[in-house]
């Protein structure tokens, strides 16, 4: 096989997200249906608009020294857990170099965060503002900037291929995904960590995703705020966390007799052009995403049994997508069993690729696909062109390949879609 159309495959996963520590805690979660939204304890939420979100189920103080932790955006630290966790699943006993299995110099990373350090700027502004100039950190400028998740993960395993951070909104994530992907089958790497991450729970942000109407404000239910496909969704629910895996050449995992959780088949992108925040009301972008992954690989629309949708739970987006699926993929689309997470993790923006895509690649090893909570009364357009997955978890076919799709679009009409499939 040429250099330029290498197999792709995952062999390791990590996660911490509002539902657990690890992927292992997240996925039990998914699959139980388990609401990770809040009602916000902070005292600046008295006065906001909304008072709700999913915040990290595990603190990155109860797994990071407190040193180390200290020089480290909450972004940085989010995805510093879940890539050690994903590096070591993988079957890697220690960074490149120092592990006889993987070259330093055919190894990379890419973590994307679609906000990056917003947490370390705003409250480093306050330090200078309330404090003076000589109390603001030196870390500052190395801890806010977008790239330090990817940077600091390239540091932990030893990563000299490259070191990328995408930032294109709320498909950040599985941007990153695809172009680690893309580093292997065109022959810069043979070994890639790639994901999301996003810390953003913080007033400015909540206040500003508030008062554009993009946000719920249910908040006397938190836990059933977040509700794609139904009637009366009213917009998402704010989540931090990462999500992150190993990607690996098939002939590299095979060598080193690694487990392979699936291969990876590709991606499809494409712009929308429309609206700097709203989507195109047809999902003509998002359907020439499809057709984009579908013209770049050899998946089969017949091999699809599951979507892990993007469905935020706004009005607009969550059938926009849906509609795009009816329109590439025809009746094939009637056997695709489509989740969304977002129902229980809310929505982790420039995360939600990493968690999603980890969600995707267990769903296939599983066979099982997570349920849709909160879905009282679905949409009749909602239910017109998908099968959503709702109220408990569904099994998938057990024989035969089958594949699945996690979908990512973001601000600025971004749009992304991995394929996965089993092995």
């Amino acid at each position: 096989m040429s250099p330029t159309n290498r197999t792709v495959v995952v062999t390791g996963i990590g996660a911490t997200t509002p539902l657990g520590g690890d992927a292992t805690s997240t996925w039990e979660g998914l699959i139980a249906g388990k609401s990770g939204v809040k009602a916000l304890e902070f005292e600046w939420a008295a006065e906001q608009p909304v008072r709700i979100a999913a915040p990290i189920a595990v603190e990155p103080l109860e797994v990071i020294p407190r040193p180390q932790a200290r020089k480290l955006d909450r972004s940085a630290q989010f995805a510093l857990i879940a890539a050690k966790e994903a590096w070591a699943d993988a079957g890697f006993e220690a960074k490149a170099g120092e592990d006889p299995s993987v070259d330093p110099d055919r190894l990379g990373t890419v973590i994307a965060s679609g906000i990056g350090g917003v947490t370390t700027l705003l409250d480093q502004y306050d330090v200078l503002k309330e404090k003076g100039v000589r109390r603001v950190s030196p870390h500052t400028v190395p801890m806010l900037m977008p790239n330090s998740p990817s940077a600091n993960v390239g540091l932990l395993v030893g990563a000299r291929a490259g070191v990328h951070t995408p930032v294109s909104a709320c498909a950040s994530g599985a941007e990153a995904i695809g172009y680690g992907i893309e580093m292997i089958r065109t022959g810069r790497a043979d070994v890639v960590v790639a994901g999301g991450t996003e810390a953003a729970i913080h007033p400015l942000p909540i206040a500003a995703f508030g008062n554009m109407m993009a946000m719920s404000k249910n908040n006397d239910d938190p836990q059933g705020a977040s509700r794609p496909y139904d009637i009366a969704r009213d917009g998402f629910v704010m989540g931090e966390g990462a999500g992150v895996i190993v990607l690996e050449s098939a002939e590299h995992a095979a060598k080193r007799g690694a487990r392979v959780y699936a291969e990876a088949v590709g991606q499809g992108i494409s712009a929308d052009s429309h609206d700097i925040v709203q989507p195109e009301p047809e999902g003509r972008g998002i359907s020439h995403a499809l057709q984009n992954l579908l013209d770049r690989t050899d998946l089969n629309p017949a091999e699809i049994m599951h979507v892990n949708a993007h469905a935020t739970s706004t009005p607009a987006g969550d059938v926009a997508e849906l509609k795009a699926l009816r329109k590439v993929f025809g009746d094939d689309a009637d056997h695709m069993a489509v989740s969304a997470t977002k129902s229980m993790t809310g929505h982790l923006l420039g995360g939600a690729g990493g968690v999603e895509t980890v969600a995707t690649v267990l769903a296939l090893y599983h066979r099982v696909a997570p349920p849709t909570i909160n879905v009282e009364n679905l949409d009749p357009e909602a239910e017109a062109n998908a099968d959503v997955v709702r109220g408990e978890a569904r099994k998938l076919p057990v024989e035969g390949r089958i594949a699945a799709l996690n979908d990512s679009f973001g601000f600025g009409g971004h749009n992304v879609v991995l394929a996965f499939r089993t092995v």
